[in-house]
């Protein structure tokens, strides 16, 4: 089953949740409705809210609480994304300008705030406990993920662990609410629950690891971001932190002080080591780990086009170049 497939297969499903995002952006400020739709509309993949309709689907799940809560995954990510580009001053996502960019970093941090907060109006409107707890959960720990990602910044003595655990918190934790909440809109049982919430950590987790590879071969086209943004921003990433580890000690140094200065002494010479020292294979090794660990977890699950889409993003994760 391919991409577009997947796509056909919730069309009309995302439509819903599309109108949902285009009702709760409303606000009676103008330059809320503004920044929110600018960043809304900038060509991202829907792929955390489509991971809430897919999960409800292989669940048997027939109601439209599923739309709020993709929704609201989505009104949670884009805050995220907000504040993250603000952090890191970064001028550029998805081939567009961010909205800090356009309209001020204050404007940005606040309308991120709007957004969070407006998801937490949508998630009462379930009236569901669990549904609650489990979003005020993960908009924590999504939270302790960017300061520990903070802290991680120009330190090269992060070591993998510690990197994995960022990615955990800061970007797997939303994937694995979104496939959560779709089995808990389904009634599946606690152990599917488990498995449908394990499912969705290591999807994001491949996914994340899959960037980390992209920013050191994507291309600008596809990824609609230069090469070596993340080691500009000091970001000591799984394919430094294994070229560090496995290089020479004159090879470590080079990477060493590129986290330390921001990428400042030039990223070629960080790529060519990268590239000798066969990080971006380990870096992709390590993801499809994941993402074979995330087709695992589910394999119990009734079969079901829903369960087909779920199992073909695993492959998407690790394949994809964009």
């Amino acid at each position: 089953m391919s991409i577009e497939r997947i796509r056909n297969l919730i069309a009309q499903d995302m439509d819903a949740v599309d109108a949902v995002i285009r009702d709760k952006l409303y606000s009676d400020v103008g330059l809320i409705r503004q920044v929110s739709e600018y960043i809304i509309n900038s060509g991202g993949k829907r792929l955390r809210p489509a991971l809430v309709i897919l999960a409800a689907g292989a669940f048997g799940y027939s109601g439209r609480y599923h739309f709020n809560l993709a929704a609201v995954v989505e009104f949670i990510h884009t805050a995220t994304l907000l504040h993250d580009d603000v952090v890191d001053a970064s001028e550029l996502r998805r081939s567009k300008a961010t909205a800090n960019a356009l309209f001020g970093n204050a404007a940005s941090v606040l309308v991120g705030d709007f957004l969070y907060s407006r998801a937490f109006q949508m998630m009462v409107e379930v009236d569901n406990m669990r549904v609650m707890q489990v979003l005020a959960d993960a908009t924590n720990t999504i939270a302790e993920g960017e300061v520990l990602q903070l802290l991680n910044c120009r330190d090269p003595n992060v070591d993998e662990e510690n990197y994995l655990r960022v990615i955990r918190y800061k970007t797997a934790k939303l994937f694995e609410a979104a496939t959560r909440l779709g089995a808990i809109l389904g009634n599946a049982t606690p152990a599917e629950e488990e498995a449908m919430a394990a499912y969705g950590m290591h999807l994001g987790t491949a996914f994340q690891l899959t960037d980390d590879m992209l920013d050191y071969s994507g291309d600008y086209q596809e990824t609609g971001k230069n090469l070596g943004d993340d080691l500009a921003e000091g970001k000591p990433t799984l394919p430094l932190i294994y070229a560090m580890r496995t290089g020479s000690s004159e090879q470590a140094t080079i990477i060493r002080n590129a986290i330390e200065q921001g990428g400042e002494g030039g990223f070629g010479p960080v790529l060519e080591v990268i590239q000798q020292t066969g990080a971006l294979a380990y870096t992709r090794q390590r993801a499809q780990a994941e993402s074979d660990t995330a087709s695992a977890t589910i394999s119990s699950i009734q079969d079901s086009d829903y369960k087909e889409c779920l199992l073909q993003l695993t492959t998407f994760a690790v394949a994809r170049n964009y």
